[in-house]
């Protein structure tokens, strides 16, 4: 999470808690329901069963519990969050804009969504992308999926705890100053948010990742992937 003072910090914790608690209680198992099918069958293709991954703001831990990989770490500073996650994802709970406690070239995957956009300012997302590219091995991806603002320009600022605005091309342009290559940047992916939206059958998740068309009319979220160079 993002850099902040001392005395900041000291209640922020508690802070996401409450927030996330009374966003996501109610969708939570739905939410899940839905990240078992987007990491198979869409993000698996780009992670390899024997990598070594970190979910960053891992929050209740939909990605990194249903990826299949080999070494799995969960980074989040919501004290709640180590509760959701499953039995072998080890926890790293810091704010993600100091230096990370991994080695340098430890990982094979940095994978974010919807964790951005709650950063303080792009300095914060500098260093967090930094660290990222110190961790990641030669070859290594990051992974990053995003609110895109320039389909949200309101609807983005309904949550309290948005802070940094970014677009497929911002969040490139910050990823190859940080001495990543982009892979791909997709401007339309998924659609907004679950949140306060209705649960739509499994199978038409499905059919959705399965028709890039529909991620046009749809798609208020980025997806982009880069290369450690």
């Amino acid at each position: 999470m993002p850099h902040m003072t001392a005395e900041s910090r000291l209640d922020l914790p508690e802070q996401l808690g409450r927030i996330y608690d009374a966003r996501f209680a109610a969708t939570r198992q739905y939410r899940n329901d839905v990240w078992k099918i987007l990491t198979k069958d869409f993000f698996q293709r780009w992670i390899p069963e024997g990598s070594s991954v970190l979910d960053l703001g891992c929050g209740y831990g939909e990605f990194i519990n249903n990826i299949r990989c080999a070494v799995k770490y969960g980074m989040d500073l919501n004290p709640g969050a180590s509760h959701y996650l499953a039995d072998g994802v080890n926890v790293l709970a810091q704010d993600c804009s100091d230096r990370w406690n991994l080695p340098d070239n430890s990982l094979d995957v940095v994978f974010t969504s919807n964790f951005f956009e709650h950063l303080v300012d792009k300095s914060a997302l500098s260093r967090t992308l930094a660290e990222a590219h110190r961790c990641l091995r030669p070859k290594g991806r990051l992974v990053a999926v995003g609110p895109n603002i320039k389909f949200l320009p309101g609807r983005y600022w309904d949550f309290f705890d948005h802070y940094l605005p970014l677009t497929e091309l911002s969040l490139a342009e910050g990823l190859r100053t940080s001495g990543f290559n982009i892979s791909c940047a997709v401007a339309r992916f998924l659609p907004y948010t679950i949140v306060n939206a209705p649960h739509y059958p499994l199978a038409f998740v499905r059919a959705y990742l399965a028709i890039p068309i529909a991620w046009k009319i749809l798609g208020r979220q980025f997806f982009v992937m880069a290369e450690k160079a």
